[in-house]
């Protein structure tokens, strides 16, 4: 692993100058000797940590996907600073807005959000504030959620609408139940439709019912087929999905390659849901999702997020073996995945390969991801790109 950590501290520095302040000059691929121990770039701030480490982990309560991240990470981040102090709470609102509590430090050092969330409160705000300018991240890509959207049979077969663009081109009456507001699963819904032109409001006018309440009721009402439709935004094995899917008959909709390109402009990444994912699912599914991403303030002393970002990189198998999701994170691409999100901090950029933010220059993440994706786009070719994705996970 220290070899790889070594790599990825020369990619980084190589990919930095080309992204993010060489214009149009293509990036050497010559590789340097790496050495076993990786060392600050020329000109960075030291990574020698002076002083007592005290930080705030904000979560959700004992048992949920965002305590679990929490633990996992807290264990891997006093492994790689011994003695280090990181409390965590239970004050996290969830993955939406989670930048708005980290923006600043304003009530805690570190959290988990997702990274669709974390690009649009960082460029326009989120759930009504104002943008959060003083966050950023120090690794993403860390899971495979993904828009998960789901006809009852019945509805199928009464209406022979089989996916949303169907449903949206035919102004169908559809009873619609999602997640509560500011909730994810209840973005996820919104950007699934903004994608098609239209909104949840234009829904109900057609006649259609839009219901947003808690999973368990989404769960019971679907059972009792007192709707017709959900769309939320979870991972494998959730639970009140898995048994849906193992009570009732459930349709999974494929979204439609345009309608995922959209959302991918938006922020998603490309994610596959493997057949078998839910009970009667027999073939593979194309969606999109938004992984989790650790948010800090941009302020964070330079030395302790630069070891946080190492205790991440160099601790894979560990975290995996806490929290299943996190088998899909590749730190090799940790700063590429991050953001379509938001920018890394400064000390992560020896650890993380793609270094989209030298902090002279505030619009550098977004251009260098969207140099990022051309790249990618030409290196698969135009037509794979278009049939499925970028950034599969």
């Amino acid at each position: 692993m220290k070899k790889v950590f070594a790599l990825i501290l020369t990619l980084a520095m190589v990919l930095s100058l080309a992204a993010c302040g060489g214009g149009d000059q293509p990036a050497s691929n010559d590789t340097p000797a790496g050495t076993d121990a990786p060392a600050a770039p020329s000109g960075e701030q030291s990574t020698e940590i002076s002083g007592n480490v005290d930080l705030t982990f904000a979560a959700q309560e004992v048992g949920t996907a965002a305590y679990n991240y929490a633990a996992a990470i807290q264990t891997a981040i006093v492994k790689e600073i011994p003695g280090a102090n990181i409390s965590i709470t239970t004050t996290s609102p969830g993955g939406v807005g989670a930048p708005v509590i980290v923006n600043g430090g304003a009530q805690c050092d570190i959290v988990m959000s997702n990274s669709a969330p974390a690009k649009w409160s960082m460029e326009e705000g989120i759930l009504g504030n104002a943008p959060t300018s003083d966050i950023c991240a120090i690794a993403g890509g860390l899971g495979h959620d993904f828009v998960n959207v789901m006809f009852t049979q019945k509805f199928v077969d009464a209406t022979g609408i089989t996916t949303v663009e169907e449903l949206v081109a035919q102004k169908y009456p559809v009873k619609l139940v999602i997640k509560t507001n500011g909730t994810f699963g209840e973005l996820a819904a919104e950007k699934v439709f903004e994608a098609l032109g239209v909104t949840l409001e234009d829904v109900a006018s057609w006649g259609g019912v839009v219901e947003k309440t808690g999973g368990d009721a989404i769960k019971s009402g679907l059972q009792d087929d007192l709707y017709d439709m959900t769309i939320d935004h979870i991972g494998a094995g959730q639970a009140n999905t898995s048994e849906l899917c193992l009570t009732h008959d459930m349709y999974d909709v494929q979204l439609g390659e345009e309608t995922m390109a959209k959302m991918v402009e938006m922020g998603y990444d490309y994610v596959t849901v493997e057949a078998n994912t839910w009970n009667g699912q027999t073939e593979e599914i194309k969606t999109v999702g938004s992984q989790q991403v650790i948010l800090v303030p941009t302020s964070l002393d330079y030395a302790v997020a630069y070891h946080m970002a190492k205790a991440v990189c160099e601790n894979k198998a560990d975290l995996a073996s806490a929290v299943a999701a996190m088998s899909y994170f590749d730190p090799e691409t940790a700063g590429t995945r991050a953001p379509g999100a938001t920018a890394e901090h400064p000390s992560a950029h020896p650890l993380l390969r793609c270094n989209p933010h030298r902090y002279a220059d505030r619009r550098c993440p977004w251009r260098c991801r969207r140099n990022h994706n051309r790249s990618e786009e030409r290196r698969r070719g135009k037509e794979g790109s278009a049939r499925w994705g970028r950034d599969q996970v």
